[in-house]
């Protein structure tokens, strides 16, 4: 799990000017991304499930995994790979008594103690942050990367880093022990989404294991 990891794409609606989210991915993954959250936060429910049906369709043809942002119930309707959970939603083991004991579980975390908790409570990666400001987020808390340290750490289950990386920040990571980064807008926030998933896979490569 730690290879899929390493460039972590989480979708978001606000970049989309015009363009369909499942072309916006395509491109995302066509450039190396290794794994997709699709992350709703305004649609109603039917055209949701619709959505997330095709994006995991797509996900399942270049083999990368794909998980809904918060909604289980959605996750649990088209079978999707799991669901990201964040510290104001459900536990974690209430989503894994809904979802059952194959399918992942990613929880947001910002502190040890947290990270903690959602190890022993069955996470099976973090994803830690804002490392950096971010504006795709209006609730991100700020971690320093002494505490992203900490929790890498502390815990046995790969950590990803978020909020705010791109590939002119990323290599500041490097020694922290995170096995990869979650972005939104490095990614779909650019004209190119390919070649930047290109550049940004290669500059997150290079941070962390050259």
């Amino acid at each position: 799990m730690y290879d899929e990891l390493l460039l972590y794409g989480v979708t978001d609606r606000h970049w989309l000017n015009g363009r369909r989210l499942y072309d916006d991915v395509k491109e995302s993954l066509d450039g190396g991304v290794t794994f997709i959250q699709l992350r709703e936060k305004t649609l109603d429910e039917e055209t949701f499930l619709l959505e997330a049906k095709e994006i995991k369709s797509l996900c399942e043809a270049y083999h990368v995994p794909f998980v809904i942002n918060d909604n289980v119930d959605i996750a649990k309707k088209i079978n999707a790979d799991g669901v990201h959970v964040g510290q104001d939603d459900m536990n974690v083991e209430d989503v894994r008594r809904i979802l059952g004991e194959e399918k992942i579980i990613g929880v947001s975390a910002s502190n040890v103690e947290e990270a903690l908790c959602a190890e022993k409570g069955g996470a099976d990666y973090l994803g830690v942050g804002a490392v950096f400001p971010t504006s795709s987020k209006d609730d991100a808390s700020d971690v320093s990367f002494e505490i992203l340290k900490e929790i890498c750490e502390a815990v046995s289950i790969p950590v990803i880093a978020i909020g705010g990386i791109s590939k002119e920040n990323v290599h500041k990571l490097s020694g922290t022990g995170i096995v990869g980064i979650a972005v939104i807008s490095a990614i779909f926030g650019k004209e190119d989404i390919k070649q930047a998933a290109i550049d940004l896979k290669k500059e997150t490569r290079k941070a962390l294991y050259d």
